[in-house]
Parts: structure tokens; sequence; C-alpha cells
């Protein structure tokens, strides 16, 4: 009688979990109860995107590694090839690793001190993004850290003015990336 609950609790268990089978089963209109039906080809992610999504994530894990072990170069040579993969067509998806992959791509040149390049990939990634996102936005942020980057460079060589012009830029980027970022907190709480 150790396990006697046990047993009765399962089975109350299993009752409630075929009586809520039968009525979903029933109540979804279906003529097919019971049958399993195939997810439709818009349905579901399909496999070449996947793959690219996977070696995506492989070169941003190789590209952490390498920059944990200070290997600068090699994490940037990493990032790169993120923004060298092939995507399928339209996929917002790829529009938001490409984005996530070239904000890292200008972190990790403007800690090469690369600034210009830097600027050039944000830049890029702004003018080519299709719709607003999150990944957009920080795009942005780093846009004004760059400029940060650059207001410091132009004040160590004595060029006070055009700090001040990197500082408010700055400034803008910043502010660029919160008016995105609330547009899209207020669609997903819709609207409020």
């Amino acid at each position: 009688m150790k396990y006697g609950w046990h047993a009765a609790a399962f089975a109350v268990l299993l009752t409630i979990a075929n009586v809520i089978v039968f009525v979903t089963t029933r109540d979804s209109g279906s003529t097919q109860s019971g049958v399993t039906r195939v997810a439709e080809p818009d349905e579901v992610i399909g496999q070449e995107l996947m793959m690219a999504l996977a070696q995506a994530k492989n070169f941003h894990h190789k590209a952490k590694v390498y920059m944990t072990d200070g290997k600068l170069p090699e994490a940037t040579a990493a990032v790169r090839q993120i923004l060298s993969l092939r995507f399928p067509p339209n996929t917002p998806e790829a529009d938001d690793v490409r984005n996530d992959a070239r904000a890292m791509l200008a972190k990790l040149l403007v800690a090469q001190n690369q600034l210009e390049e830097a600027m050039r990939t944000v830049n890029e990634g702004i003018a080519q993004s299709p719709r607003e996102s999150f990944f957009v936005a920080n795009l942005h942020t780093v846009q004004g850290e760059v400029h940060e980057a650059r207001a410091l460079a132009y004040d160590t060589s004595g060029e006070k003015a055009k700090a001040v012009e990197e500082r408010h830029a700055a400034i803008g980027a910043y502010d660029k990336s919160i008016k995105i970022n609330e547009a899209i907190q207020k669609k997903l709480s819709g609207g409020k």
C-alpha cells in the first residue's frame, strides 16, 4: 500500500488528460479527430534558413572565444563570416542576424581603433534594414558608441570642435535608438 496513492493519482491524471484530448479534438471542428496534421510549408522554418542560423550561431560563438583570448583580428574574421552567409531571400531572421553581426563587428573595429570602418559597418547595416527592430535600434546605439570613440580621438588630438560635434552626433544616435525601442514596446503592448 506504500505506492497505492501514487497509482490512484496517476489514474486520475490519465483520465483528466483523456478528457482534455477528447474535448479539444471535438471542439476543434475537425472531422479527422485523432489524426496528426502535417504542417504546411509556410508554417515552418525552412531547412536552408535553419542551416544559415546554425552557422551564424557557430561563428558568433567562435568570435566570442577569440575575444576572450584577446585575439581581436580572429574574432573580427569570424564575425565577417556571419555577414558572408547566404540566407533565403526576404527572411526577417537574416536581417536580424546580419544587424547583430554588424553591431558586434563595429565594436570589434572600435577596439582595434578602426573607427572609420566601424562607422561604415554600422551605417551600411542601418541603410540596408527594411524594417525597424531591436537589432536596428542596437545599430544606432553602437553608432553612438562609435561617435563617442571618435570624439575621444579628436579630444586627444586637440580638435575640440570636432569632438563636440561627435558627442552631439552620439546623442542623436542614442535618441534614435530610444525612439525605435519605444515604438516597438508600444506596438508589443497593443499600442498603449
